[in-house]
Protein backbone atom coordinates (compact mmCIF):
# COMPACT_ATOMS: atom_id res chain seq x y z
CA UNK A 1 0.00 0.00 0.00
CA UNK A 2 1.39 3.44 -0.87
CA UNK A 3 2.54 5.58 2.02
CA UNK A 4 -0.05 8.20 2.92
CA UNK A 5 -0.42 10.61 5.78
CA UNK A 6 -3.66 9.23 7.19
CA UNK A 7 -3.84 5.54 6.35
CA UNK A 8 -7.62 5.09 6.49
CA UNK A 9 -9.61 2.94 4.08
CA UNK A 10 -10.25 5.57 1.45
CA UNK A 11 -6.48 5.76 0.92
CA UNK A 12 -5.86 2.04 0.47
CA UNK A 13 -6.19 2.19 -3.30
CA UNK A 14 -4.33 5.41 -3.99
CA UNK A 15 -3.62 5.86 -7.72
CA UNK A 16 0.04 5.83 -8.62
CA UNK A 17 1.72 9.07 -9.65
CA UNK A 18 1.92 7.74 -13.20
CA UNK A 19 -1.81 6.94 -13.17
CA UNK A 20 -2.66 10.42 -11.93
CA UNK A 21 -0.50 12.10 -14.56
CA UNK A 22 -1.91 9.87 -17.29
CA UNK A 23 -5.50 10.63 -16.31
CA UNK A 24 -4.74 14.33 -16.64
CA UNK A 25 -2.98 13.76 -19.98
CA UNK A 26 -5.87 11.74 -21.38
CA UNK A 27 -8.39 14.45 -20.52
CA UNK A 28 -8.70 16.23 -23.86
CA UNK A 29 -9.81 19.51 -22.25
CA UNK A 30 -7.13 20.07 -19.58
CA UNK A 31 -4.39 22.18 -21.12
CA UNK A 32 -1.74 24.41 -19.62
CA UNK A 33 1.82 25.39 -18.78
CA UNK A 34 4.48 24.51 -16.24
CA UNK A 35 6.96 27.03 -14.82
CA UNK A 36 9.36 25.58 -12.25
CA UNK A 37 12.21 27.58 -10.75
CA UNK A 38 14.98 26.34 -8.48
CA UNK A 39 14.61 22.56 -8.35
CA UNK A 40 14.39 21.52 -11.99
CA UNK A 41 11.33 20.50 -13.94
CA UNK A 42 10.39 17.81 -11.49
CA UNK A 43 6.61 17.98 -11.77
CA UNK A 44 6.29 18.13 -15.53
CA UNK A 45 8.72 15.24 -15.89
CA UNK A 46 6.07 12.94 -14.41
CA UNK A 47 3.60 14.03 -17.09
CA UNK A 48 6.11 13.45 -19.89
CA UNK A 49 6.94 9.98 -18.56
CA UNK A 50 3.27 8.99 -18.22
CA UNK A 51 2.71 9.43 -21.98
CA UNK A 52 0.14 11.30 -24.07
CA UNK A 53 1.48 14.61 -22.72
CA UNK A 54 1.22 16.49 -26.01
CA UNK A 55 -2.47 17.17 -25.49
CA UNK A 56 -1.91 18.58 -21.99
CA UNK A 57 1.35 20.54 -21.97
CA UNK A 58 1.38 23.78 -23.89
CA UNK A 59 4.75 24.87 -22.55
CA UNK A 60 7.26 24.02 -19.84
CA UNK A 61 10.10 26.21 -18.66
CA UNK A 62 12.67 26.90 -15.97
CA UNK A 63 14.34 30.28 -15.51
CA UNK A 64 17.40 29.36 -13.45
CA UNK A 65 19.44 32.49 -14.10
CA UNK A 66 18.23 35.28 -11.81
CA UNK A 67 18.64 37.99 -14.44
CA UNK A 68 16.70 35.93 -16.96
CA UNK A 69 14.01 35.24 -14.37
CA UNK A 70 13.78 38.95 -13.55
CA UNK A 71 13.44 39.75 -17.25
CA UNK A 72 10.41 37.44 -17.44
CA UNK A 73 8.64 38.06 -14.14
CA UNK A 74 10.07 41.36 -12.94
CA UNK A 75 12.25 42.26 -9.96
CA UNK A 76 10.91 41.71 -6.45
CA UNK A 77 11.11 44.65 -4.04
CA UNK A 78 12.97 42.52 -1.48
CA UNK A 79 15.24 40.97 -4.17
CA UNK A 80 14.12 37.50 -3.08
CA UNK A 81 12.94 34.72 -5.37
CA UNK A 82 11.40 32.04 -3.14
CA UNK A 83 8.41 34.07 -2.04
CA UNK A 84 4.64 34.06 -2.36
CA UNK A 85 4.81 37.28 -4.36
CA UNK A 86 7.09 35.58 -6.89
CA UNK A 87 4.73 32.63 -7.21
CA UNK A 88 1.78 34.98 -7.82
CA UNK A 89 3.69 36.82 -10.53
CA UNK A 90 4.59 33.53 -12.21
CA UNK A 91 1.00 32.32 -12.21
CA UNK A 92 -0.34 35.64 -13.51
CA UNK A 93 2.31 35.98 -16.22
CA UNK A 94 1.96 32.44 -17.53
CA UNK A 95 -1.84 32.53 -17.54
CA UNK A 96 -1.83 35.83 -19.42
CA UNK A 97 0.39 34.25 -22.08
CA UNK A 98 -1.96 31.26 -22.30
CA UNK A 99 -4.92 33.52 -22.98
CA UNK A 100 -2.99 35.61 -25.51
CA UNK A 101 -1.68 32.64 -27.46
CA UNK A 102 -4.66 30.27 -27.35
CA UNK A 103 -7.73 31.24 -29.38
CA UNK A 104 -10.85 30.59 -27.29
CA UNK A 105 -12.99 30.37 -30.40
CA UNK A 106 -10.79 27.61 -31.71
CA UNK A 107 -10.66 25.81 -28.35
CA UNK A 108 -14.02 26.52 -26.64
CA UNK A 109 -13.85 23.52 -24.29
CA UNK A 110 -10.27 23.88 -23.08
CA UNK A 111 -9.73 24.19 -19.31
CA UNK A 112 -6.64 26.35 -18.96
CA UNK A 113 -4.19 25.90 -16.12
CA UNK A 114 -0.76 27.07 -15.13
CA UNK A 115 1.30 25.29 -12.53
CA UNK A 116 4.27 27.04 -10.94
CA UNK A 117 6.79 26.60 -8.17
CA UNK A 118 9.73 28.62 -6.89
CA UNK A 119 11.94 26.50 -4.68
CA UNK A 120 15.29 26.40 -2.92
CA UNK A 121 16.47 22.87 -2.13
CA UNK A 122 19.02 21.94 0.54
CA UNK A 123 22.26 23.92 0.40
CA UNK A 124 25.69 22.34 -0.18
CA UNK A 125 26.65 22.58 3.50
CA UNK A 126 23.28 21.01 4.44
CA UNK A 127 22.69 23.78 6.96
CA UNK A 128 19.39 24.89 5.43
CA UNK A 129 17.07 22.16 4.21
CA UNK A 130 15.19 24.35 1.79
CA UNK A 131 11.65 25.51 1.19
CA UNK A 132 9.40 26.74 -1.58
CA UNK A 133 6.08 28.03 -2.86
CA UNK A 134 3.89 25.84 -5.09
CA UNK A 135 0.65 26.80 -6.81
CA UNK A 136 -1.86 26.23 -9.59
CA UNK A 137 -4.29 28.62 -11.28
CA UNK A 138 -6.92 26.76 -13.26
CA UNK A 139 -10.45 26.45 -14.63
CA UNK A 140 -13.05 23.78 -13.91
CA UNK A 141 -15.36 25.15 -16.62
CA UNK A 142 -14.17 27.07 -19.72
CA UNK A 143 -16.65 29.89 -19.13
CA UNK A 144 -15.76 30.24 -15.44
CA UNK A 145 -13.19 32.42 -13.68
CA UNK A 146 -9.94 30.93 -12.40
CA UNK A 147 -9.47 29.07 -9.12
CA UNK A 148 -6.16 29.12 -7.31
CA UNK A 149 -4.43 26.92 -4.75
CA UNK A 150 -1.10 28.01 -3.32
CA UNK A 151 0.97 26.46 -0.56
CA UNK A 152 4.30 26.84 1.19
CA UNK A 153 6.47 23.78 1.81
CA UNK A 154 9.52 22.96 3.91
CA UNK A 155 11.76 20.07 2.97
CA UNK A 156 12.84 17.57 5.62
CA UNK A 157 15.03 15.27 3.54
CA UNK A 158 18.80 15.69 3.54
CA UNK A 159 19.47 15.08 -0.14
CA UNK A 160 18.69 17.48 -3.00
CA UNK A 161 17.70 14.68 -5.38
CA UNK A 162 15.25 13.24 -2.87
CA UNK A 163 13.78 16.69 -2.33
CA UNK A 164 13.37 17.18 -6.07
CA UNK A 165 11.61 13.85 -6.41
CA UNK A 166 9.27 14.71 -3.51
CA UNK A 167 8.50 18.06 -5.10
CA UNK A 168 7.59 16.33 -8.36
CA UNK A 169 5.18 13.97 -6.60
CA UNK A 170 3.60 16.86 -4.69
CA UNK A 171 3.08 18.78 -7.94
CA UNK A 172 1.22 15.88 -9.56
CA UNK A 173 -0.92 15.42 -6.44
CA UNK A 174 -1.79 19.12 -6.47
CA UNK A 175 -2.80 19.24 -10.14
CA UNK A 176 -4.76 15.99 -9.86
CA UNK A 177 -6.51 17.13 -6.69
CA UNK A 178 -7.29 20.54 -8.17
CA UNK A 179 -9.24 18.94 -11.01
CA UNK A 180 -10.72 15.83 -9.45
CA UNK A 181 -11.08 16.63 -5.73
CA UNK A 182 -11.89 20.36 -5.71
CA UNK A 183 -15.39 19.68 -4.35
CA UNK A 184 -13.90 18.43 -1.06
CA UNK A 185 -10.96 20.67 -0.07
CA UNK A 186 -10.29 18.78 3.18
CA UNK A 187 -9.72 15.56 1.27
CA UNK A 188 -7.80 17.39 -1.42
CA UNK A 189 -5.47 18.59 1.30
CA UNK A 190 -4.84 15.06 2.53
CA UNK A 191 -4.36 13.72 -1.00
CA UNK A 192 -1.37 16.05 -1.37
CA UNK A 193 0.55 13.49 0.68
CA UNK A 194 -0.22 10.52 -1.56
CA UNK A 195 3.10 8.64 -1.92
CA UNK A 196 4.78 11.20 0.37
CA UNK A 197 5.52 10.66 4.04
CA UNK A 198 5.08 13.57 6.43
CA UNK A 199 8.73 13.04 7.43
CA UNK A 200 9.70 14.11 3.90
CA UNK A 201 7.75 17.32 3.58
CA UNK A 202 5.97 19.92 5.68
CA UNK A 203 3.14 22.12 4.39
CA UNK A 204 2.80 25.08 6.74
CA UNK A 205 0.57 27.46 4.74
CA UNK A 206 -2.20 26.90 2.19
CA UNK A 207 -4.75 29.18 0.56
CA UNK A 208 -7.71 28.47 -1.72
CA UNK A 209 -9.45 31.12 -3.83
CA UNK A 210 -11.78 31.37 -6.81
CA UNK A 211 -15.39 30.46 -7.62
CA UNK A 212 -15.07 26.81 -6.61
CA UNK A 213 -13.69 27.80 -3.20
CA UNK A 214 -15.97 30.72 -2.33
CA UNK A 215 -17.23 28.93 0.78
CA UNK A 216 -13.81 27.73 1.92
CA UNK A 217 -12.39 29.44 5.02
CA UNK A 218 -8.63 29.24 4.69
CA UNK A 219 -8.20 29.35 8.46
CA UNK A 220 -10.08 26.06 8.69
CA UNK A 221 -7.82 24.63 6.00
CA UNK A 222 -4.80 25.70 8.05
CA UNK A 223 -6.31 23.99 11.06
CA UNK A 224 -6.46 20.80 9.00
CA UNK A 225 -2.71 21.08 8.36
CA UNK A 226 -2.03 20.89 12.10
CA UNK A 227 -4.76 18.33 12.76
CA UNK A 228 -3.40 16.00 10.03
CA UNK A 229 0.19 16.31 11.22
CA UNK A 230 1.31 18.11 8.07
CA UNK A 231 2.85 20.91 10.13
CA UNK A 232 3.39 21.77 13.77
CA UNK A 233 1.89 25.24 13.75
CA UNK A 234 -0.02 27.72 11.59
CA UNK A 235 -0.57 31.44 12.02
CA UNK A 236 -3.23 34.05 11.25
CA UNK A 237 -2.54 37.76 10.98
CA UNK A 238 -4.82 40.35 12.64
CA UNK A 239 -6.74 40.71 9.35
CA UNK A 240 -7.83 37.09 9.80
CA UNK A 241 -5.87 35.68 6.86
CA UNK A 242 -3.39 32.82 6.82
CA UNK A 243 0.19 34.03 7.03
CA UNK A 244 3.51 32.24 6.68
CA UNK A 245 5.01 31.85 10.20
CA UNK A 246 8.49 32.76 8.91
CA UNK A 247 7.11 36.04 7.58
CA UNK A 248 5.78 37.02 11.02
CA UNK A 249 8.66 35.72 13.16
CA UNK A 250 11.78 36.29 11.04
CA UNK A 251 14.39 38.21 13.07
CA UNK A 252 11.73 39.45 15.49
CA UNK A 253 11.58 39.61 19.28
CA UNK A 254 8.69 37.31 20.20
CA UNK A 255 6.34 37.48 23.16
CA UNK A 256 3.92 34.52 23.42
CA UNK A 257 0.74 34.04 25.45
CA UNK A 258 -0.73 30.56 25.66
CA UNK A 259 -4.34 29.96 26.56
CA UNK A 260 -7.69 28.57 25.52
CA UNK A 261 -9.09 32.09 24.94
CA UNK A 262 -12.58 30.63 25.08
CA UNK A 263 -13.40 33.49 25.08
CA UNK A 264 -10.59 36.02 25.48
CA UNK A 265 -11.18 37.95 28.74
CA UNK A 266 -10.08 41.19 30.36
CA UNK A 267 -7.51 39.18 32.31
CA UNK A 268 -5.96 37.87 29.07
CA UNK A 269 -5.64 41.41 27.75
CA UNK A 270 -4.26 42.65 31.08
CA UNK A 271 -1.57 39.99 30.90
CA UNK A 272 -0.82 41.01 27.32
CA UNK A 273 -0.53 44.74 28.00
CA UNK A 274 1.61 44.39 31.12
CA UNK A 275 3.91 41.68 29.79
CA UNK A 276 4.45 43.65 26.58
CA UNK A 277 5.46 46.73 28.57
CA UNK A 278 7.97 44.68 30.56
CA UNK A 279 9.24 42.98 27.41
CA UNK A 280 9.85 46.31 25.68
CA UNK A 281 12.03 47.38 28.61
CA UNK A 282 14.51 44.62 27.77
CA UNK A 283 17.62 45.57 25.85
CA UNK A 284 17.36 45.41 22.04
CA UNK A 285 13.56 45.12 22.17
CA UNK A 286 11.88 47.87 20.16
CA UNK A 287 8.21 47.98 19.21
CA UNK A 288 8.91 47.91 15.48
CA UNK A 289 10.86 44.63 15.70
CA UNK A 290 8.60 42.90 18.21
CA UNK A 291 5.60 40.63 17.67
CA UNK A 292 3.13 39.20 20.18
CA UNK A 293 1.60 35.79 19.45
CA UNK A 294 -1.54 34.40 21.10
CA UNK A 295 -1.03 30.63 20.96
CA UNK A 296 -3.73 27.96 21.25
CA UNK A 297 -2.61 24.34 21.45
CA UNK A 298 -4.47 21.66 19.53
CA UNK A 299 -5.46 19.97 22.80
CA UNK A 300 -7.26 23.18 23.77
CA UNK A 301 -9.36 22.92 20.60
CA UNK A 302 -10.60 19.41 21.21
CA UNK A 303 -14.10 18.81 22.48
CA UNK A 304 -14.86 15.24 23.50
CA UNK A 305 -11.94 13.99 21.43
CA UNK A 306 -12.80 15.92 18.27
CA UNK A 307 -11.89 19.43 17.19
CA UNK A 308 -14.90 21.75 17.21
CA UNK A 309 -14.29 23.86 14.10
CA UNK A 310 -17.06 26.34 14.86
CA UNK A 311 -15.62 26.90 18.31
CA UNK A 312 -12.14 27.31 16.82
CA UNK A 313 -13.36 29.93 14.36
CA UNK A 314 -15.02 31.88 17.17
CA UNK A 315 -11.75 32.11 19.11
CA UNK A 316 -9.72 33.06 16.04
CA UNK A 317 -12.22 35.79 15.05
CA UNK A 318 -12.27 37.34 18.51
CA UNK A 319 -8.48 37.45 18.86
CA UNK A 320 -7.94 38.81 15.35
CA UNK A 321 -10.60 41.47 15.97
CA UNK A 322 -8.50 42.64 18.92
CA UNK A 323 -5.57 43.12 16.56
CA UNK A 324 -3.69 40.01 17.64
CA UNK A 325 -1.64 37.45 15.74
CA UNK A 326 -2.89 33.91 16.43
CA UNK A 327 -0.95 30.66 16.31
CA UNK A 328 -2.49 27.18 16.41
CA UNK A 329 0.03 24.48 17.36
CA UNK A 330 0.31 20.86 18.40
CA UNK A 331 2.89 21.71 21.09
CA UNK A 332 2.09 20.35 24.52
CA UNK A 333 5.17 21.71 26.29
CA UNK A 334 6.38 25.29 26.39
CA UNK A 335 9.94 24.37 25.43
CA UNK A 336 8.65 23.14 22.06
CA UNK A 337 7.07 26.54 21.43
CA UNK A 338 10.43 28.19 22.11
CA UNK A 339 12.20 25.70 19.84
CA UNK A 340 9.74 26.50 17.08
CA UNK A 341 10.24 30.25 17.39
CA UNK A 342 14.02 29.76 17.38
CA UNK A 343 13.78 28.35 13.83
CA UNK A 344 13.01 31.82 12.58
CA UNK A 345 14.63 34.24 15.02
CA UNK A 346 17.63 34.52 17.30
CA UNK A 347 16.29 37.64 19.01
CA UNK A 348 14.81 37.85 22.50
CA UNK A 349 11.80 35.79 23.55
CA UNK A 350 9.28 36.09 26.34
CA UNK A 351 6.48 33.91 27.68
CA UNK A 352 3.56 35.48 29.56
CA UNK A 353 1.63 33.13 31.84
CA UNK A 354 -0.23 32.70 35.11
CA UNK A 355 1.06 31.09 38.28
CA UNK A 356 -0.61 27.72 37.63
CA UNK A 357 1.08 27.45 34.23
CA UNK A 358 4.50 28.09 35.73
CA UNK A 359 3.91 25.50 38.46
CA UNK A 360 3.01 22.98 35.73
CA UNK A 361 6.25 23.74 33.90
CA UNK A 362 8.14 22.57 36.99
CA UNK A 363 6.26 19.24 37.07
CA UNK A 364 8.60 16.39 36.11
CA UNK A 365 5.82 14.18 34.70
CA UNK A 366 5.66 16.29 31.52
CA UNK A 367 9.27 15.44 30.61
CA UNK A 368 9.49 11.68 31.15
CA UNK A 369 9.77 11.12 27.40
CA UNK A 370 13.02 13.11 27.28
CA UNK A 371 16.28 11.29 27.98
CA UNK A 372 17.51 14.33 29.89
CA UNK A 373 14.18 14.82 31.67
CA UNK A 374 13.29 18.23 33.02
CA UNK A 375 16.88 19.47 32.77
CA UNK A 376 16.91 18.86 29.03
CA UNK A 377 13.58 20.65 28.66
CA UNK A 378 14.74 23.62 30.71
CA UNK A 379 17.95 23.84 28.71
CA UNK A 380 15.76 24.35 25.64
CA UNK A 381 13.16 26.51 27.36
CA UNK A 382 15.44 29.05 29.00
CA UNK A 383 18.02 29.25 26.25
CA UNK A 384 19.60 32.59 25.56
CA UNK A 385 17.53 35.60 26.73
CA UNK A 386 14.12 34.07 27.37
CA UNK A 387 12.11 35.38 30.31
CA UNK A 388 8.79 34.42 31.87
CA UNK A 389 6.42 37.27 32.76
CA UNK A 390 4.28 35.98 35.60
CA UNK A 391 0.72 37.12 36.28
CA UNK A 392 -0.27 36.61 39.95
CA UNK A 393 -3.04 34.35 41.23
CA UNK A 394 -5.67 35.44 43.73
CA UNK A 395 -7.21 32.89 46.10
CA UNK A 396 -10.99 33.37 45.92
CA UNK A 397 -11.54 32.31 49.54
CA UNK A 398 -8.68 34.04 51.36
CA UNK A 399 -7.82 36.83 48.91
CA UNK A 400 -4.15 35.84 49.17
CA UNK A 401 -1.98 36.79 46.19
CA UNK A 402 0.49 34.20 44.84
CA UNK A 403 3.46 35.42 42.80
CA UNK A 404 7.00 34.27 42.04
CA UNK A 405 8.10 34.83 45.66
CA UNK A 406 5.60 32.53 47.36
CA UNK A 407 4.43 30.02 44.74
CA UNK A 408 4.96 26.38 45.64
CA UNK A 409 6.61 23.85 43.34
CA UNK A 410 7.41 20.20 44.11
CA UNK A 411 10.07 19.93 46.85
CA UNK A 412 12.51 18.28 44.40
CA UNK A 413 12.13 21.26 42.08
CA UNK A 414 12.66 23.99 44.67
CA UNK A 415 16.36 24.54 44.03
CA UNK A 416 15.87 24.45 40.27
CA UNK A 417 13.13 27.04 40.55
CA UNK A 418 15.30 29.24 42.76
CA UNK A 419 18.07 29.10 40.17
CA UNK A 420 15.85 30.54 37.46
CA UNK A 421 14.10 32.95 39.81
CA UNK A 422 17.28 34.49 41.18
CA UNK A 423 18.88 34.69 37.75
CA UNK A 424 16.10 36.98 36.60
CA UNK A 425 14.38 34.48 34.30
CA UNK A 426 11.02 34.92 36.08
CA UNK A 427 9.65 38.46 36.29
CA UNK A 428 6.49 39.38 38.20
CA UNK A 429 3.78 41.47 36.53
CA UNK A 430 3.12 44.08 39.21
CA UNK A 431 0.87 46.66 37.55
CA UNK A 432 -2.03 44.21 37.22
CA UNK A 433 -5.67 45.18 37.68
CA UNK A 434 -6.80 43.67 41.02
CA UNK A 435 -10.48 44.19 40.19
CA UNK A 436 -10.51 41.57 37.40
CA UNK A 437 -8.45 38.76 38.93
CA UNK A 438 -11.55 36.64 39.62
CA UNK A 439 -12.37 36.33 35.91
CA UNK A 440 -11.84 32.91 34.32
CA UNK A 441 -12.70 31.97 30.72
CA UNK A 442 -14.39 28.69 31.65
CA UNK A 443 -16.78 30.50 34.03
CA UNK A 444 -17.57 33.16 31.42
CA UNK A 445 -18.27 30.43 28.84
CA UNK A 446 -20.61 28.67 31.26
CA UNK A 447 -22.51 31.91 31.85
CA UNK A 448 -22.90 32.43 28.09
CA UNK A 449 -24.12 28.91 27.39
CA UNK A 450 -26.51 28.93 30.36
CA UNK A 451 -27.97 32.33 29.50
CA UNK A 452 -26.80 34.08 32.67
CA UNK A 453 -26.39 37.86 32.84
CA UNK A 454 -23.25 39.84 33.59
CA UNK A 455 -20.64 38.03 31.53
CA UNK A 456 -20.26 40.99 29.17
CA UNK A 457 -18.46 42.98 31.88
CA UNK A 458 -15.75 40.32 32.08
CA UNK A 459 -14.69 40.69 28.45
CA UNK A 460 -13.27 43.48 26.31
CA UNK A 461 -16.28 45.48 25.01
CA UNK A 462 -15.67 44.59 21.35
CA UNK A 463 -15.38 40.90 22.25
CA UNK A 464 -18.70 40.86 24.09
CA UNK A 465 -20.36 42.68 21.21
CA UNK A 466 -19.02 40.20 18.63
CA UNK A 467 -20.22 37.22 20.67
CA UNK A 468 -23.72 38.66 20.77
CA UNK A 469 -23.89 39.96 17.20
CA UNK A 470 -22.41 36.79 15.66
CA UNK A 471 -24.01 34.31 18.11
CA UNK A 472 -20.69 32.78 19.11
CA UNK A 473 -20.20 30.02 21.72
CA UNK A 474 -23.88 29.02 21.55
CA UNK A 475 -25.15 32.44 22.61
CA UNK A 476 -28.20 32.59 20.30
CA UNK A 477 -29.17 28.91 20.53
CA UNK A 478 -29.22 29.03 24.29
CA UNK A 479 -31.42 32.13 24.36
CA UNK A 480 -33.92 30.41 22.06
CA UNK A 481 -34.15 27.54 24.48
CA UNK A 482 -34.77 29.94 27.36
CA UNK A 483 -37.50 31.79 25.45
CA UNK A 484 -39.26 28.51 24.66
CA UNK A 485 -39.32 27.64 28.34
Amino acid sequence: MPITIMGDKEFENVPSIKSKALRINLNENIYGTFAEIGAGQETVRNFFRAGAASGTIAKTMSAYDKDFSDAIYGIEDDKRYVTEARLKKMLSHEMRLMEERMDRKKHPKKLFFTYANTVATIDFAKKYKGHGWVGIRYQVRPDEDYNEISLHIRFKENDARLQQNTLGILGVNLIYGAYYKYDNPKKLLRYLYDHIDKDQLEIDTINFSGPRFENVDNRLMSLQLVKNGMTEAVMFSPDGNNVLPARILYKKNVLALRGSFRPVTKVNMDIYRNSMELFKQESRVEEENTVCVFEITLSNLRSEGEIDEKDFMARAKLLCALGQTVMISNFQEYYKVVEYFSRYTKERMGLAMGVNNLVDIFDEKYYRHLSGGILEAFGKLFFKDLKVYLYPLKDKKTGEITDSDNLKVHPRMKELYKFFKYNGKVVDIQDYDPTIMDIFSREVLQMITEGEDGWEEMLPPETAEMIKSQNLFGYRNNNKVIEQK
